[in-house]
């Protein structure tokens, strides 16, 4: 794809995206695009949907992702693999409003991105509370990211034996849940 003479705007960008085979994210300039991913990957995406929506069921929350957008720092566009809303939404709604948490799931090609410039970009949306890293190549490892009242992010680490407590959304899900089914024959992420 070319690149732009100049920064397209979000509304440009939906409307180059539409219909569009592949999948794009928006930097806040400019299409990017998003590569198809591991069988682990998605196996890891339907472990985290299904906690979600399992815990979340009765409450005013809802599990969404991938394909719904979230407007971040920077005037970007993300796609997160999951996310947790608790607002009102509209069907025609392009972007979710509310967020409260946000998962991404990251390989050794994505890491770089999904831990520093989404985690900035996540960082600049107030109503983001938790952001979590699930690795794909190693078994039962997060990187949490949670917000003290106004304080910047605080960092932690949760491994396979703990679980992950979602207190802003009632939720509670141990780590090995996300694992489930994912193979890791061949490498050295059994650990």
């Amino acid at each position: 794809m070319p690149a732009p003479q100049r920064p397209w705007t979000r509304e440009q960008f939906f409307a180059w995206a539409e219909g569009r085979e592949g999948r794009f994210e928006f930097d806040g300039s400019q299409p990017v695009a998003m590569t198809g991913e591991t069988f682990n990957h998605g196996v890891i995406m339907r472990n985290v949907h299904r906690a979600l929506d399992a815990g979340l069921r009765g409450s005013r929350c809802q599990a969404l992702g991938p394909d719904v957008g979230v407007a971040t720092a920077g005037g970007a566009i993300r796609y997160p693999d999951a996310l947790v809303t608790c607002g009102k939404l509209n069907g025609t709604d392009r972007m979710v409003p509310d967020l409260v948490v946000v998962f991404e799931i990251v390989s050794p090609s994505s890491g770089r991105v999904g831990r520093f410039v989404k985690l900035r970009e996540y960082a600049g949306v107030g109503s983001i509370r938790r952001y979590v890293i699930v690795e794909s190549v190693t078994r039962g490892l997060l990187v949490l990211h949670r917000r003290n009242g106004g304080d910047p992010w605080i960092a932690g680490a949760l491994t396979g034996g703990d679980v992950l407590d979602l207190a802003e959304i009632g939720v509670q899900i141990p780590v090995g849940a996300f694992y489930e089914g994912v193979d890791f024959s061949g490498s050295d992420a059994e650990g």
